[in-house]
């Protein structure tokens, strides 16, 4: 969306009372913001506060706001929360962050993805983070699905509501609408990038896509396929249920990871703890299956099928794949940020409680989700700009 430099400015300037600066802004400026109104934006303004140059950031305002504040399915809040970061030294660009997960809270407005020690903020940018329109428990939280339009802002309609609204309070706030405008993100935030490019085609100049998450509906369904085949075989609580993660032993997991590499790290000509030939790598946890009963330094016949079938990925009743395999490599056993797949725990959407049961083809069903998945591609409009996206893996 092109911002006329001065006729947008002069409408918002003279709905908030804001004084034009064309100049530097400060903390007076800042406090202003407290009081902006947007004309046709259901636009409230929660915090405007002026933060000194300190730990390699320069002195910005940060403001914080609400758009379209409203109460939804079972009385809950809802609101499409975000955060701006206003430099004093503005380069004239204006830089949104993208999300992660399944976004729900409003991440600091640092620019640093991408970005390699120097974050878009320290760079001069106006950076802006977004919840995409509700809160949530935890990176994973998905009980706003329930919620039509928080779903819809979830899927695309928060980021390009809060693109438009960041770049007015820049053009408010600064007296001049940004010159170049930038998308940066990971994962959802990568996906996010890519619905900009798709259905915003012309609100930025330029967008980073890091290991987008682009059909997510399927990439769930495959792991909840594997974490099923693990929890079967599970050892129970007192309630009859799996134990999260009990499928194997720390020592279980220990040994799948050393055959691991010893038969596939040094295939990409390297031996150094990491596998990257992972196409050529024929791992089988077949062949750690003990000699007669479970004992330590081997695997159960149950627990290498678990491993076997998980891995091999998700099929339906007629036997036809769903979604592809997952290969072996060394993050598969990883406990920080999103655990690897020998780690199954609660179903990240749906009932929290390790699954066991699972209906591919009901599922499979489900799993096209077009208004969350970016795989539109003729961006036609998007380059005839001179857009330009740059995917990165992560």
């Amino acid at each position: 969306m092109y911002i006329g430099r001065s006729i947008v400015c002069a409408l918002i300037c003279a709905a908030s009372g804001m004084a034009q600066t064309n100049g530097k802004p400060g903390a007076s400026q800042c406090a202003d913001l407290a009081k902006l109104k947007i004309p046709g934006v259901a636009l409230e303004m929660t915090k405007a506060e002026w933060l000194p140059a300190a730990n390699a950031l320069p002195a910005y305002c940060r403001a914080d706001g609400v758009i379209n504040r409203r109460t939804g399915v079972g009385g809950v809040e809802y609101g499409i929360g975000f955060a701006l970061a206003l430099p004093e030294n503005w380069n004239h660009d204006f830089l949104m962050q993208g999300g992660g997960g399944l976004n729900g809270s409003v991440a600091p407005p640092m620019g640093a993805q991408a970005a390699g020690i120097t974050p878009g903020l320290a760079r001069g940018f106006a950076v802006v983070t977004t919840d995409t329109g509700h809160k949530g428990k935890g990176a994973f939280d998905g009980s706003f699905l329930s919620d039509q339009q928080a779903m819809l802002d979830f899927s695309y309609q928060a980021i390009g509501r809060v693109a438009e609204t960041a770049k007015q309070i820049i053009a408010a706030y600064y007296g001049a609408a940004a010159s170049y405008s930038y998308y940066v993100g990971c994962s959802t935030g990568g996906r996010e990038g890519m619905i900009m490019t798709q259905r915003y085609p012309t609100y930025f100049d330029g967008v980073v896509s890091g290991a987008p998450a682009m059909r997510t509906g399927f990439s769930n369904l495959a792991d909840r396929w594997v974490a099923v085949a693990l929890n079967r075989i599970a050892p129970k609580d007192s309630e009859g249920k799996p134990i999260p993660g009990g499928a194997l032993s720390e020592s279980d997991k220990k040994l799948v990871m050393d055959s691991l590499l010893k038969r596939c790290d040094a295939k990409d000509g390297l031996e150094d703890g990491m596998i990257f030939h992972t196409s050529g790598c024929d791992f089988d946890p077949m062949a750690l299956v003990c000699n007669g009963p479970k004992a330590e330094g081997c695997l159960s016949v149950e627990q290498a099928g678990a491993i076997k079938k998980g891995f091999a990925g998700p099929k339906d009743s007629r036997g036809m794949q769903v979604y592809p395999g997952f290969f072996f490599d060394t993050g598969i056993a990883a406990k920080t940020g999103i655990p690897g797949l020998l780690n199954p725990g609660p179903s990240p959407v749906g009932p929290r409680e390790p699954p066991t049961q699972q209906d591919v083809d009901r599922e499979a069903i489900e799993a096209e989700q077009p208004l969350i998945d970016s795989t539109f591609t003729r961006l036609n409009t998007f380059s005839g700009r001179n857009g330009k996206l740059i995917f990165i893996t992560a």
